[in-house]
């Protein structure tokens, strides 16, 4: 079971994440179009950071809506606008084909991971940033946070020193875990693991970071505990989603230039 407090050496006021709705959600933010993406956008119109969400492969999930407006109202010191694009265009995976307990789930995944290969969204997340800033152009600098298959596309985008347009990036539950991803990243990194990641392949990640980084497992949580996949009727889930999103604020706090 993971202890660690949720400041990690922070300052815990930075953070008043609000409470926590378990079941039926009623959105903060709206959803507009940006590069030809339909687009979750939540916080304050005077924001001079943004924050961009790669969802996980399940989409638009209150769970992960809901963590956009925490990331985008939480933070007591510094406010963020938070964008979310619909990479899937409307046709996210059935949340039914996971976890892949059969042939059948298996090949399903396997044929959506084909159609939405991680490198395919790392291309075009710079254009998608840059479509952001013209219509926004009071936000000077830009964070990325990724779920699942979207922490992927945070350490492809963040290795690409010449087109990379973030300052601090979070990855959390993050599929495909790739320990040499991590020695190509110029950006402050804090990934926060479940039990289901390989434990191996999470500490060579670490190691190989040589940006400030923060680092943890929550060792009793669900891959998916902070975006779709997250049971916040159990308090023990809420609990642990209430405290990822804390850290990641607080790391951006702390690491954001």
């Amino acid at each position: 079971m993971s202890t660690m407090q949720a400041c990690h050496g922070h300052n815990e006021a930075c953070c008043n994440i609000p409470p926590v709705v378990t079941s039926g959600y009623n959105a903060r933010g709206t959803y507009g179009e940006y590069d030809g993406l339909k687009t979750y956008v939540t916080g304050p119109d005077e924001a001079t950071k943004g924050i961009v969400v790669i969802y996980d492969i399940f989409g638009y999930f209150d769970q992960t809506v809901q963590g956009a407006d925490i990331l985008a109202t939480s933070d007591d010191h510094t406010k963020y606008k938070v964008f979310m694009p619909d990479w899937f265009k409307g046709e996210p995976c059935p949340i039914e084909w996971y976890p892949p307990d059969n042939d059948e789930k298996k090949k399903n995944l396997g044929a959506f991971f084909g159609k939405n290969p991680p490198p395919g969204i790392a291309e075009k997340l710079p254009a998608f940033v840059k479509a952001l800033s013209a219509k926004h152009p009071n936000i000077k600098s830009w964070g990325l946070i990724g779920f699942c298959w979207g922490g992927k596309v945070v350490s492809l985008t963040t290795t690409n020193a010449e087109t990379n347009p973030f300052s601090v990036a979070a990855e959390c539950h993050p599929a495909m875990v790739e320990p040499e991803d991590a020695k190509g990243i110029k950006v402050p990194l804090i990934l926060l693991a479940s039990k289901e990641e390989p434990e191996d392949k999470v500490k060579e990640f670490e190691q190989n970071l040589s940006v400030p980084k923060h680092v943890e497992t929550f060792k009793d949580q669900i891959h998916g505990w902070m975006a779709a996949r997250s049971d916040l009727k159990d308090e023990r889930v809420k609990s642990e989603y209430i405290r990822g999103y804390k850290t990641v604020l607080e790391f951006f706090g702390k690491n954001w230039k």
